[in-house]
């Protein structure tokens, strides 16, 4: 049986292009200013700026859906 990541998924179960890095680096939703831990047990995670929550990271779930990385993704200032 073949075991699942993390998120619940492998990266064979993403769209071709999740699995590609963009410009050497994966989006990390933890790094984004826009990501926020919901506190909902059936969807976790959320994205302000796309307006939705989700069992997996926004970002994931972004590719999963239009094929294409987050174009959302938004650095946070690290000043604190």
């Amino acid at each position: 049986m073949k075991m699942k990541g993390f998120y619940g998924m492998n990266k064979s179960d993403l769209p071709s292009q999740a699995g590609q890095k963009r410009q050497g680096a994966e989006i990390n939703c933890f790094s984004c200013q826009h990501f926020y831990i919901t506190h909902d047990l059936s969807f976790p995670y959320g994205c302000r700026s796309a307006g939705f929550k989700s069992r997996l990271l926004p970002s994931i779930e972004v590719c999963m859906n239009s094929g294409m990385d987050c174009l959302m993704f938004d650095m946070k200032d690290k000043t604190r």
